[in-house]
Formats: structure tokens, C-alpha cells, sequence
């Protein structure tokens, strides 16, 4: 009997091999592009040379003096930046060993190590000066030749494409992967524009990140697939056979909110009640410190820290203040809400995460602004406060709505021992906000003891109403992988 494959096998067919033939081309173009742009750098091609000093001067012309553009491609900038860049992989690849995928997590972080040490050898191999323009208004250290900010997001976020392209339905992948593109493109036109690259450099980056992510795709799926009967295009995804573990929550789930305007009625009405209690407890502390007991004790708490300083706490107090700092919470927040969601399954304890910060945020915003409580009169260790009042403390509120509110979902989720660790954590992380503020001179303890209150109350009323726990029984932090 002959076989005679159908005529779907052969359409599969056609397409995977179009897809890899596409795929090759590109990869080798990069890879050709690359080495035709070394060698003109090397060689001083007096063209390209010219060019880049022309778009540099150019674009320098434009920027300089412009404070608000600055600003604004600095900010461009940041998300090409390590920071940003060992966010973006990191918590990715946790999410990825959380949902029991660790070849996809090993390459993840292999890519993206592989490009950081790629990208310094050849800098040090070519030795590149930076531009040199005549307004600077950026500052960037090392060489020149190839631009890491561009080359290092086009892997790191190319990567994380490339792994949950699964979970992106197929109409949809086109502008997942254009919002990539935009954003790489975004980057390295700002490296230019701040005076930190040359063209060719942002050129190279791009080229050799492309090279550096199709070859990485390759081996790896030479190593989960020996063969090529079970492989399948990249523009299918790295790893369609994960596609139920990739994806935030399964296709069947409890909605999110049951009753959302019920509950958004809940939550406002909470609010306001809440905000008229810290009102009527900020009126009753907005004296300058020094007025009838238990005021009293307020100031004197502060003046005695301040009269007790040493360099060894000033030091301290430098760092330690950061965890409930605004950017320390952010920071926090966007590592602890995707790794929430990877263990849950669920969409609802990260909207519980969600609805208590930015409660918090607008109740300590709002009753700063109508209490209008002076600050300590003592020397203080921060000189560049915001312009908000002392009651409540905004650190304190910060740090304890969001460490609390994850503890309680840890408490919640797990009856294994450990879980009381992470109270113990929590505790020990909002003292020491608390601590820093006092010691600082920015706040009196009543100021602590008000931004604590708000946060534990919020965070209660939050949880009576979102209800998080309906969904995480059954010790699901150690059964995170096996519910879908």
C-alpha cells in the first residue's frame, strides 16, 4: 500500500518549512549585517563615519536644553536598561520554574545572560569611544560598539515573546509582536538621542541580538526535540506544547468578580468611611507636637531619636527608608503580583493586591491634603521630602498594605510552617519603615501608628469583599502546577 500523506499534513508541512526557511534567512542576514558593519567600523569608513557624527550632532541639536524630552527618553531609555531588563527575565523565569517549566526558564536565562557577556566582549574587542556632542545630557560609562541597551532588550523581551507566544491567540501575535518591536525601536532611538550611541552602534545591537536569539531558539529546540518530526515553527511559539501551563489562568475559571458594581459599591463606601475616620484622627494630632498630653510624648518620642543619632543608623536609615519608598514598593509590587498569579491561577488575589495599593495610595494622598499636619521640628535626615503633610506616614501605609496583604495570602494559601516566616518577615519589614521615619525626624509615631492603621483596616475590607481565599485552598502554593 502507498502512503499518501492528506492534504492538511502537506499544507503543515509547507508552512513549517516556509517558517523555517524565513527564519534562517533572518538569522543569517543578521548574522551577515553584523559582520559587514564591524568590519566598516573597524575600518573607519569614512561614510559611515560621517553619518553618525551627523545624526548625533543632529539630534543633539533637538534635545539639548529641552528638559521635558530628556525626561521623557530617559524614561524611554530605562526599559533597555539592567534594571528593567533583569526584572523583566527574572520574573520570568520564576513564573516559569513556578509553572514546572525549567528548559524554558534555563533558556531564558541563559539567552539573557549570553547576550549581557557577548555584547561586553565585543565592546572590549572594538574599543569604540562614545559620541562626543557639544550639549551633553546624558552620562553612559564603557564602550560604544555595539549598543547593550538595544541589544539587550531585543533578547530579553524577544525571549519572552518567543516563550508565551502560545497563550497569544493567532489573530493577536502580530501586534504582540510589533508592541516588542516598537519598544526595541523606541530604545535604541533614545540611546541616540541622549548622545549615548552612534547609529551603527544601535545597528549592531539590534543585529546581533537578532543573531544571538535565533541561534539560542535553535539549540534549544534541538534539545527538546532530537528530531524534527515533533517540531514545530518559531512563529507558533518556542514551546507550544506548554501552552496550558503558560497561560496565566486556564480557559475555564471563576470569574473574577462575581458582582463587580456590588462590589466597587462596597469598596467606595468603605473608602469614604475610612477617609472620614482618618480625618477626625488627624484633627486630633495636627497640633504643632507640643501641646497637652498625649501630644506631648509625640514630639518628645522624635526629639530624643533626633538628639540619639549615630553614623552607623544614619547609614542605616539611608538605605533601609527605600523599602517603603514609592519606587521600593513599585518595585516589590511588580515582582510579587506576577509571582502570585503563577502560583494562583488566578486573576482575583492579584486584583486584591491591586485594589488595596491604589486604596491606599488615594486615602493617603486625600487626607494629606485636608489635615495639613506640620512635620516634626527637629533636623531632619531627608531633606528632599514631598510636599505632603506629616499624618499619615505614606511609608509606613505603603509598605504594610503591601507586605501585609501578601502575607495574608500566604497565610491563606499554605498550612506549612513556613508560612509563619513570612508574618515574621512582614512585621520585621514594617518596623523597620517605621522605625527609619521616626529616626529620620519626618514623622511622629502617631503619624506611624495612623499610616499602619489605614493600611491593616483597608486591606480588611478589601479581603471581606474580593474574598481571595475562595480561591486559594488546598495548600495551592505547593500544588501551583497541577490545577489546570
Amino acid at each position: 500500500m502507498t502512503f499518501r500523506p492528506s492534504p492538511d499534513a502537506v499544507s503543515r508541512a509547507e508552512r513549517f518549512a516556509l517558517g523555517t526557511v524565513v527564519g534562517l534567512a533572518l538569522v543569517t542576514a543578521a548574522g551577515v549585517g553584523f559582520a559587514l558593519l564591524l568590519t566598516l567600523v573597524q575600518l573607519r569608513w569614512k561614510p559611515l563615519h560621517e553619518l553618525d557624527l551627523m545624526i548625533a550632532g543632529g539630534l543633539n541639536d533637538l534635545v539639548a536644553g529641552n528638559d521635558i524630552v530628556v525626561r521623557v527618553l530617559t524614561g524611554v531609555t530605562d526599559l533597555g536598561g539592567t534594571a528593567m531588563l533583569l526584572w523583566v527575565v527574572t520574573v520570568g523565569a520564576a513564573w516559569l520554574l513556578i509553572r514546572r517549566q525549567p528548559r524554558l526558564a534555563g533558556y531564558a536565562v541563559v539567552t539573557a545572560v549570553g547576550a549581557l557577556v557577548l555584547n561586553g566582549a565585543v565592546k572590549a574587542l572594538v574599543g569604540r569611544l562614545r559620541p562626543v556632542v557639544d550639549f551633553p545630557v546624558a552620562a553612559s560609562t564603557g564602550m560604544s560598539f555595539p549598543s547593550g541597551h538595544a541589544m539587550g532588550s531585543l533578547v530579553s523581551y524577544g525571549v519572552l515573546l518567543l516563550i508565551f507566544l502560545p497563550v497569544v491567540p493567532k489573530s493577536a501575535r502580530w501586534v504582540f509582536a510589533t508592541l516588542v518591536g516598537v519598544v526595541v525601536v523606541a530604545v535604541g532611538f533614545s540611546r541616540m538621542a541622549l548622545g549615548a550611541h552612534f547609529l551603527s552602534d544601535v545597528l549592531a545591537g539590534w543585529l546581533l541580538g537578532l543573531l544571538w536569539l535565533g541561534v539560542t531558539a535553535v539549540a534549544f529546540r534541538r534539545w527538546g526535540h532530537p528530531t524534527t518530526a515533533k517540531v514545530t515553527p518559531l512563529s507558533s511559539g518556542l514551546a507550544p506544547e506548554a501552552e496550558s501551563q503558560l497561560r496565566p489562568v486556564p480557559r475555564r475559571h471563576p470569574p473574577t468578580l462575581p458582582h463587580p458594581w456590588r462590589g466597587a459599591a462596597e469598596l467606595v463606601t468603605a473608602w469614604v468611611l475610612l477617609l472620614g475616620l482618618l480625618y477626625g484622627a488627624g484633627l486630633l494630632v495636627s497640633a504643632d507636637g507640643t501641646g497637652p498630653v498625649p501630644l506631648a510624648w509625640d514630639h518628645n518620642a522624635v526629639t530624643w531619636l533626633a538628639h540619639h543619632r549615630v553614623a552607623l543608623l544614619d547609614t542605616f536609615n539611608a538605605y533601609a527608608s527605600r523599602i517603603g519608598s514609592t519606587g521600593g514598593v513599585l518595585a516589590a509590587a511588580f515582582v510579587i503580583g506576577p509571582l502570585v498569579l503563577a502560583i494562583t491561577h488566578s486573576w482575583r488575589p492579584v486584583l486584591f493586591l491591586t485594589v488595596v495599593l491604589v486604596g491606599e495610595v488615594s486615602l493617603f494622598l486625600t487626607t494629606t491634603a485636608i489635615v495639613s499636619r506640620s512635620r516634626p521640628d527637629v533636623p531632619q535626615l531627608n531633606p528632599n521630602l514631598p510636599p505632603t503633610s506629616s499624618f499619615p506616614s505614606g511609608h509606613v501605609a505603603a509598605a504594610c498594605a503591601l507586605y501585609a496583604a501578601t502575607a495574608l495570602l500566604v497565610v491563606s494559601a499554605t498550612r506549612r510552617w513556613w508560612k509563619w516566616l513570612v508574618v515574621t518577615a512582614t512585621i520585621a519589614l514594617v518596623a523597620t519603615v517605621a522605625f527609619t521615619r521616626l529616626y529620620a525626624g519626618v514623622h511622629y509615631p502617631t503619624d506611624v501608628a495612623g499610616g499602619a492603621s489605614m493600611a491593616l483596616i483597608w486591606i480588611m475590607v478589601c479581603w471581606w469583599v474580593i474574598r481571595p481565599q475562595g480561591l486559594m485552598t488546598g495548600d495551592s502554593i505547593t500544588q501551583s502546577s497541577t490545577e489546570d
